[in-house]
């Protein structure tokens, strides 16, 4: 039997990036587990422009100042650190759009590859520095992780599932979500936040020892 785990994240999020790295670290450590991972739309700027923005430009609007900015990105490489991730983002250019990225994991998951899209943005946004808001990136993204990259292509230059996508958004909105990354496990238990991988380990050892308890009565 197996549990739906929903992920509402977004490529260019740090914390969903180390929340997701913590989460399969503890998935690794129970090869057993019952979730069954579906990734879900939320943009951190949906009103950001389809060019995306220089990244000095972007912190400094919504920071401040650069020192406000490192600042706020301390507690980020901490994590990271203890993630074992290495993010260097001076080396970040570009804050884009992702709704573009978002339709590429959309359509993954009708492949069955919506976890390794996901990953594969994470990566390209935060260890190579792509951006993730050309079409082109995106299109050799779908063909790293196997995907017809024709086919992509074709859709990204359509307007397919972009309302899709920008309703689902909205929908984790209306539903209280204001920041990400958001689990849902089984459409009941909400958990906010980057949590380490003990945690998950606790929630699967729990999840596991109920539906034994269960499959026993």
């Amino acid at each position: 039997m197996s549990v739906t785990l929903d992920i509402l994240s977004d490529p260019i999020c740090p914390w969903c990036y180390i929340g997701w790295t913590n989460l399969a670290r503890a998935m690794e450590q129970r090869a057993d587990h019952p979730f069954l991972v579906e990734w879900h739309p939320f943009q951190l700027n949906p009103d950001m422009s389809d060019l995306g923005m220089d990244r000095h430009s972007y912190l400094e609007t919504k920071f401040g100042t650069r020192e406000a900015a490192a600042q706020a990105y301390a507690p980020v490489l901490a994590h990271c650190e203890k993630a074992g991730l290495t993010i260097d983002f001076a080396g970040i250019k570009r804050t884009p759009n992702t709704l573009n990225a978002h339709r590429l994991i959309h359509w993954a998951g009708l492949e069955g590859r919506q976890t390794a899209a996901a990953l594969a943005l994470f990566r390209a946004y935060f260890v190579t520095h792509r951006d993730i808001g050309e079409t082109y990136v995106l299109e050799d993204i779908a063909d790293e992780i196997g995907l017809d990259r024709a086919l992509i292509a074709r859709l990204l230059q359509e307007d397919a599932d972009r309302g899709d996508i920008a309703a689902r958004d909205s929908h984790a909105r209306n539903r209280g979500v204001t920041g990400v990354p958001c689990f849902i496990i089984a459409n009941q238990h909400v958990i906010s936040g980057a949590q380490p991988p003990e945690f998950w380990l606790n929630v699967i050892d729990e999840i596991t020892a109920q539906m034994t308890k269960a499959d026993a009565e």
